[in-house]
């Protein structure tokens, strides 16, 4: 055994999340982020009990034991977690802290961790955002599995704000969905589009449909400064309107090969602190 390091992506938000007219039909599409978590995992084969730093990361521990356990090893360790990623607000920081420690811990052991066995642990713990492909996903998030490798977009600029507080994961999706049969056909409809746009690159009708994906999911999780942040990304030009479905961001989106990018981005940025009172820009990741 060996120390053990490796790393997951956040995301922001959701491209688009919903409910499809099939059983487990909850999925999201993913928006990955230039904003990640660290796991180190440093075996000590002289105990049998392990430790986690920052001592909340409880369920980066209990993944760890899992693994462990599986493996035959006894050991204890230490495993020590820096994230870049706000808790609570939608960022898949859990996520991305659960996937990078799969990652570590079977490094340290010399262990193989596919995709389809780090599924197989989260599912055990809660429901997850689909971090552990390099790609932009469609991913069944409640029953942990993955719908669709949908590809990479050129980089864009996010310019975000968060509207206050967390929201737990596990409790948000314990909550039955409000949406009807015709939402439900209307999301089959908004992922075949975001498919295609993705496959084609065509970034103005992504932002087209985060932004009608934010609308739908009002009734599940209000934000107060949606229509605002719609405005100001009509007002300068923007793609669309991301949100974390399940947390407390929202962001416009830019395409930053754009010449007005600059000017957007600065603009967007100060209405936004106006608005909101704060704001982050962050930067999508491409995988080409």
């Amino acid at each position: 055994m060996t120390t053990g390091v490796s790393t997951a992506f956040g995301t922001f938000g959701e491209l688009l999340q919903g409910v499809l007219p099939e059983e487990d039909g909850d999925f999201l599409v993913t928006l990955p982020v230039a904003r990640w978590a660290m796991a180190r995992f440093e075996p000590d084969p002289a105990t049998d009990v392990l430790h986690v730093w920052p001592p909340h990361k409880k369920k980066a521990l209990a993944l760890t034991a899992m693994i462990m356990e599986d493996a035959g090893l006894p050991a204890g360790g230490l495993l020590r977690i820096h994230s870049t990623l706000p808790e609570g607000k939608g960022l898949a920081s859990s996520s991305a802290d659960l996937v990078a420690t799969a990652r570590a811990v079977a490094n340290a052991l010399d262990e193989a961790m596919s995709p389809r066995r780090i599924e197989a642990y989260l599912a055990r713990i809660e429901p997850t955002d689909g971090v552990l492909y390099s790609s932009i996903v469609a991913f069944h998030h409640r029953t942990v599995r993955l719908r669709a490798v949908l590809g990479s977009l050129p980089s864009m600029a996010v310019v975000a704000a968060d509207e206050g507080g967390a929201v737990d994961t596990v409790a948000f999706n314990s909550i039955p969905k409000p949406f009807t049969a015709t939402d439900k056909r209307e999301y089959v409809r908004l992922l075949d589009r975001i498919t295609g746009a993705i496959a084609r690159r065509d970034l103005a009708e992504v932002g087209r449909v985060a932004t009608a994906s934010a609308r739908m999911n009002q009734v599940l999780r209000h934000k107060w400064s949606l229509d605002g942040m719609t405005d100001i990304c009509r007002e300068v030009g923007g793609l669309g309107v991301v949100v974390g479905h399940s947390g407390t961001t929202l962001g416009i989106l830019l395409d930053t090969a754009s010449p007005d990018c600059p000017a957007q981005l600065a603009a967007a940025a100060q209405a936004c602190q106006e608005l909101v009172g704060n704001v982050t820009v962050y930067r999508t990741l491409s995988f080409d």
